[in-house]
């Protein structure tokens, strides 16, 4: 399946009680979606057994789908200490799980995730999965039922976007670099 994909990035939605992750192929400069799900974390009432929960599955995801890259989206400031406290381990333990296996790391904020979907950095849960349907051609029957999956898949396009972006050629600081480096566009 991997061999099929020039490029395959992966998305990541940190969370305690679910996490999402997304993954998609990139077939001659288009995105596709290959797969889209949740880790459910609910039942294991121990924290740490959640944290080992979602080292053990983002390691085998990795394994499985062998990404070029992970987007994870970074854990926005909230007014609960404990529970910023909880989302950054749980943030940190599937970050841990790519680099045992060397894969390049890019946070996005959930704002810019937004943004680069919608157009819109307010946008709900549920535009953003009504937008990546209709971006990657999703049927409905493969669109999941929670919306951290969607979520996750929004950060991997996000990470696409951002690394297919053309890169406009630097220009000259100052008038005097230019004719320096173009001496015959000086008159005479």
């Amino acid at each position: 399946m991997a061999a099929d994909y020039d490029r395959i990035i992966m998305g990541i939605d940190p969370g305690t009680n679910v996490m999402g992750y997304g993954l998609l192929g990139v077939r001659a400069g288009k995105p596709e979606m290959m797969l889209m799900g949740v880790i459910k974390l609910s039942k294991f009432e121990d924290h740490y057994m959640r944290l080992r929960r979602i080292y053990e599955r983002v390691l085998a995801l990795v394994e499985q789908h062998l990404p070029d890259e992970i987007g994870i989206e970074a854990p926005f400031f909230g007014k609960n200490v404990q529970s910023m406290l909880k989302l950054g381990r749980a943030q940190g333990v599937a970050m841990a799980a790519a680099l045992a296996r060397q894969i390049p790391i890019h946070e996005y904020a959930p704002l810019a995730v937004k943004r680069a979907v919608t157009g819109n950095g307010s946008a709900s849960k549920e535009q953003v999965a009504n937008m990546l349907q209709h971006i990657l051609n999703i049927p409905d029957d493969k669109m999941p039922d929670l919306l951290d999956a969607t979520d996750a898949l929004g950060v991997a396009l996000t990470h696409f976007y951002e690394t297919t972006r053309p890169q406009l050629p630097k220009g000259p600081k100052s008038w005097e670099e230019f004719l320096r480096h173009n001496p015959d566009r000086l008159r005479k």
